[in-house]
């Protein structure tokens, strides 16, 4: 596994670092090819933050954990993480390796093997041509966490503006790729 560490507003000890780096690596018996890790650990007050990003094979997984000890924060993002993955393990199997859930935990707790994700409403809107800060007015107007428009600005591709957690505001680009 390949790691990539920043530390923001904290000094990272070469123990904590060996520390990530062998919880995170854990979770690479779960894929086939080698995955990219980037760990982020940050303080903020008497929080301490640890955000665990992997990507392998076009899949990205993401976790972020608070707690009052980066120890225990590193512990939970990497929870978090294989939850994720043994939530969707039927959805994944043909990204994860082989066997990856054959020496599963006993502690784990049961997930239910066929959940689907159920659409209980559908909504059909035109896509209308706008720049960024008309999407953005009209998406506080409607009072709506996101809003997805045709970006004038960048040739009429599809984007999404939204409202991030911490404040401020967020923007998704299509690719015509």
């Amino acid at each position: 596994m390949r790691f990539t560490f920043t530390a923001k507003q904290l000094q990272m000890s070469d123990d904590l670092r060996l520390y990530a780096e062998k919880k995170v690596g854990k979770i690479d018996r779960f894929f086939r090819t080698e995955p990219d890790a980037s760990v982020t650990l940050s303080l903020e007050r008497d929080r301490q933050t640890a955000e665990v990003t992997l990507r392998s094979g076009g899949m990205i997984y993401r976790a972020s954990e608070t707690t009052s000890d980066m120890y225990a924060s590193i512990d939970a993002a990497v929870n978090a993480i294989e939850r994720q993955i043994r939530k969707n393990k039927t959805r994944l199997a043909k990204r994860l390796r082989d066997g990856a859930f054959d020496a599963a935990p006993a502690q784990e707790e049961p997930v239910e093997e066929d959940a689907s994700f159920e659409v209980i409403r559908t909504k059909r809107f035109a896509i209308k041509p706008m720049t960024v800060e008309e999407a953005i007015l009209q998406m506080n107007l409607l009072d709506h966490q996101f809003f997805a428009f045709k970006n004038q600005d960048e040739g009429n591709t599809f984007a999404i503006v939204y409202r991030r957690n911490n404040g401020g505001y967020g923007l998704i680009e299509g690719d015509d790729e």
